[in-house]
């Protein structure tokens, strides 16, 4: 069964690669506004000037281990997409930690969301499937194969692999946040920078999160003393003891989407709370008390 799993994974992740690389050269291509390109995936960890070269390599690299899986027989070109996606994994998880306010970046600008569990979950994935075509030493030829004659794999019958593949297929999709990105584009037939959003839908939001419950305690009112919208993101400030505010930021897209908190003291200091996680562009945009 594993040689099955095996067979049918090849095609997925060299799909996979393609589509990545696709979406990313697009990105880098496209007149963005300033700084959006910093704000996708590992990009954001290195300085705005290389930017669109990060970007461009890494779509480079992901047709080249795409092309290299379906063209080369070869161990090295089996066990590279492993790397490739091991290392993905750590840098979403780190991304995660670091800089929760940006996207994974994983297909260009639709993957603008806040790196979650899905994302993470969806590069493991990818990953054991990788394993799994490296240590089964599938390649093309077999899948071709495969799919061609009337056995496939330990006697499974013909097709079998392609039931696989889809169900392979479903999962990624289960754990890609791009689709609720992509079915709120076709909705609203607008980036979710320039969609209009309610204030008070985004603050109901805000009081069902764990980040309100964390800090409701500690607020000495339940109305913000001040709010404004930064592109996808909508900031509250709500007064709290000893002279500190809280100040929270609403992610505007998604079913689930990331609420982030942050105490600024009377002294002006921004301090990262218990629960949340205080990321630099948060505490750029906190409002520094008098």
């Amino acid at each position: 069964m594993l040689t099955i799993i095996a067979t049918a994974a090849l095609p997925v992740l060299a799909l996979t690669l393609t589509l990545g690389g696709v979406a990313k050269l697009a990105t880098s291509g496209r007149e963005a506004s300033p700084g959006a390109l910093t704000r996708l995936g590992p990009v954001a960890l290195a300085p705005e000037r290389f930017a669109r070269p990060a970007m461009l390599a890494c779509a480079l690299t992901e047709f080249a281990l795409a092309g290299g899986s379906l063209v080369v027989d070869h161990p090295v070109t089996r066990w590279s997409p492993v790397v490739f996606f091991a290392i993905a994994t750590y840098v979403l998880w780190d991304l995660r930690r670091r800089r929760p306010d940006v996207g994974c970046g994983c297909f260009g600008e639709v993957s603008a969301a806040p790196v979650g569990l899905r994302s993470i979950g969806r590069a493991a994935a990818l990953t054991a499937m990788a394993v799994l075509v490296a240590v089964g030493n599938v390649a093309v030829g077999n899948t071709l194969n495969t799919s061609a004659g009337l056995m496939g794999p330990a006697g499974l019958p013909r097709g079998t692999a392609a039931w696989v593949a889809g169900g392979l297929v479903l999962v990624l999709l289960a754990l890609s946040p791009e689709v609720d990105e992509v079915v709120a584009r076709v909705r609203h037939r607008a980036p979710c920078e320039q969609r209009p959003l309610p204030p008070g839908r985004a603050l109901s939001r805000l009081r069902a999160s764990a980040a309100w419950r964390a800090h409701a305690e500690s607020l000495l009112t339940g109305e913000p003393s001040d709010m404004w919208r930064e592109l996808c993101w909508r900031f509250f400030v709500f007064p709290a003891q000893e002279g500190a505010e809280v100040v929270f930021a609403v992610y505007l897209s998604g079913r689930r989407p990331a609420v982030r908190a942050a105490v600024v003291g009377a002294d002006g200091r921004v301090a990262a709370t218990t629960g949340d996680r205080t990321d630099a562009s948060l505490r750029e945009s906190t409002p520094v008390s008098a």
